[in-house]
């Protein structure tokens, strides 16, 4: 009898053990969800949940006559962008809560699967407006260009991170450049140069962030201007004449070439100061191709008035401002150079759509981050939000640790061999 009580004993003493186990992970899963964060934290998701609100009802706005007139529906574009942003949403907390280190060792998987994914693009993608840059998955279009830039943040960052002791070698900075003139190599063969230019300036800026020595840099900035007029002329043959329209807006135009963005300062002029209303805009009756989507900072001119443009503008600057201070608190080299990665990523599209619109630069194609209709831009974006919040999560849980990387050390000062 007592060895029947023993082993019974044994063999309850395991499940509670195990029980035990699970409770204590799952407090710990809870508490690091729901755990009070910094302000930094708070203010970068508040200003990303209003920009995508604030996003779907101008996507609304914009695109409700389009879907009218394709699919008898007005609100079948917004449908769709609203569900891609729920979902994206969801996944950018559930990534804000993955440690940074999980994420080191799979980046090379990540970055090996959506180079493939882009290669696949150039044999059976979906050309749309003459550019090849997306693909059919489960019926639904993707981007995966947009996926790239996320995947080649983690894997440059996590390879110079391992080559931290290094980074005097110019064959580290080499082999750095090569991964991501590997990536922009294949989405200028799907003809997307607008792309290419935000993932040229944001592998850049993270390379230069991360301590690219300065004659490097100036290496890399003149061969990207010796290579541009090659870039800008091949593949494309209204590119050329998009860009010789912009610099010549007077000039006869018969092609139309300055058509959208004509029509767009039309609707910025029409706005004025306060605005023509929510849902008032004239231009988005088929006046602006891409209105949803390219051209939505023009309806936000149209119907808020330069009030509304400001304000905009207003919370792309405190996103910056953010991005940056969450930086300076990061002291692990990895969790730093995905911060810098993404920061420069998404104000510079920002910059970039915005100067578009305002014809300081020719017609791109860029989006405007966590506004306009696009799911793959969309999704990637706060992705990459959610990753810039894990990093935060982790400067919070270690201030100690923040505060000595709110100065981290520059290593482009360092002579190469």
């Amino acid at each position: 009898m007592a060895k029947r009580q023993i082993t019974r004993g044994r063999q309850t003493a395991k499940p509670r053990q195990s029980l035990s186990q699970t409770t204590s992970q799952l407090q710990v899963l809870f508490g690091r969800i729901f755990k009070a964060q910094s302000i930094y934290f708070y203010q970068l998701l508040g200003v990303t949940l209003f920009l995508v609100v604030f996003g779907l009802v101008m996507v609304l706005s914009a695109s409700s006559i389009d879907s009218l007139k394709a699919s008898n529906n007005s609100f079948a574009i917004f449908n769709r962008q609203a569900i891609v942003a729920i979902i994206s949403l969801l996944l950018m907390s559930l990534i804000s809560i993955i440690p940074m280190d999980w994420w080191r060792p799979r980046a090379r998987l990540g970055y090996m699967a959506t180079m493939l994914l882009q290669l696949a693009v150039l044999f059976v993608g979906i050309d749309i407006n003459g550019n090849r840059n997306w693909i059919r998955i489960l019926g639904q279009p993707i981007q995966p260009s947009e996926f790239l830039k996320v995947a080649v943040v983690l894997h440059v960052g996590a390879y110079l991170a391992t080559k931290s002791r290094e980074l005097d070698v110019r064959s580290v900075w080499y082999r750095a450049m090569g991964m991501v003139a590997a990536a922009m190599a294949l989405v200028v063969g799907g003809k997307d140069l607008g792309t290419m230019i935000i993932m040229y300036a944001m592998f850049l800026g993270l390379l230069a962030l991360a301590g690219l020595p300065t004659k490097l840099l100036r290496l890399v900035v003149v061969a990207s201007i010796a290579i541009s007029p090659i870039l800008v002329t091949a593949g494309s043959s209204s590119r050329v004449g998009r860009i010789t329209a912009w610099l010549n807006p007077s000039a006869p135009d018969p092609n139309g070439y300055n058509w959208q963005s004509e029509h767009g300062m039309w609707a910025i002029s029409a706005g004025r100061i306060f605005g023509a209303g929510l849902g008032e805009s004239k231009m988005k009756w088929s006046w602006i191709p891409e209105v949803e989507n390219d051209f939505i900072f023009a309806v936000i001119s149209e119907e808020l008035g330069l009030i509304g443009a400001l304000v905009v503008i207003a919370l792309f600057v405190t996103l910056a401002i953010t991005f940056f201070r969450i930086w300076q608190r990061t002291s692990d080299d990895f969790s730093r150079y995905v911060v810098s990665g993404i920061m420069i990523w998404i104000i510079f599209q920002a910059l970039i759509n915005i100067a578009v619109v305002l014809r300081l630069l020719p017609v791109l194609g860029v989006p405007l981050p966590l506004i306009s209709s696009g799911g793959s831009s969309l999704l990637a974006t706060l992705i990459g939000i959610g990753l810039v919040l894990a990093v935060e999560r982790e400067n919070h849980t270690n201030p100690l640790a923040g505060r000595q990387g709110r100065m981290p050390q520059t290593r482009a000062l360092r002579r190469v061999r």
